[in-house]
């Protein structure tokens, strides 16, 4: 029961941007959680805590986002990175700079995460490795351009027009 737990949750985990939603994430509870502390804390806060809780409510939710939403991982990312940085000026220095760093490398790590692509199957043993190979079987250079000469062209795909006129 335990291990299939864990494997579920392995298993959700590295389906999407887990770690860049984290950290947004955490930066933006940093960032909205300062301009909430004791005034001994922060000595002055002035106008700046109404843009830190709101930069920091919008990381939160950002970070969420990636993390239920895999798809949205890119607009998220790049907001993320541009409120953290916004944040640097606006709040506090983005939470001592903390916040800021931990937003700019939360929204990389949203923006670049990509999903596990489908692993090619390696060839069998006694099949050829190219095209080239499967045309003479030794896998010189012209009957390499045969192959690519005499292969047909991929069928064309079909897309969505509009306004209903086909090309």
């Amino acid at each position: 029961m335990l291990l299939s737990r864990r494997r579920r949750w392995q298993r959700w985990r590295r389906s999407r941007p887990f770690w860049g939603g984290l950290l947004a994430i955490l930066a933006g509870a940093w960032i909205c959680v300062l301009p909430l502390a004791p005034l001994k804390v922060m000595l002055q806060q002035g106008v700046a805590g109404i843009p830190s809780v709101l930069m920091g409510i919008v990381m939160i939710v950002l970070g969420l986002t990636t993390w239920f939403s895999p798809a949205q991982r890119t607009l998220a990312g790049v907001l993320t990175t541009l409120i953290a940085t916004a944040a640097l000026v606006l709040s506090n220095l983005g939470g001592f700079l903390i916040g800021t760093l931990l937003g700019i490398l939360g929204g990389g790590l949203m923006f670049a995460w990509q999903p596990y692509a489908a692993q090619r199957a390696a060839p069998r043993a006694g099949e050829p490795k190219s095209a080239a190979e499967s045309v003479s079987g030794t896998g010189n250079a012209e009957s390499a351009v045969g192959a690519a000469a005499t292969a047909a062209p991929p069928p064309p795909t079909s897309h969505h027009d509009p306004q209903g006129v086909q090309p």
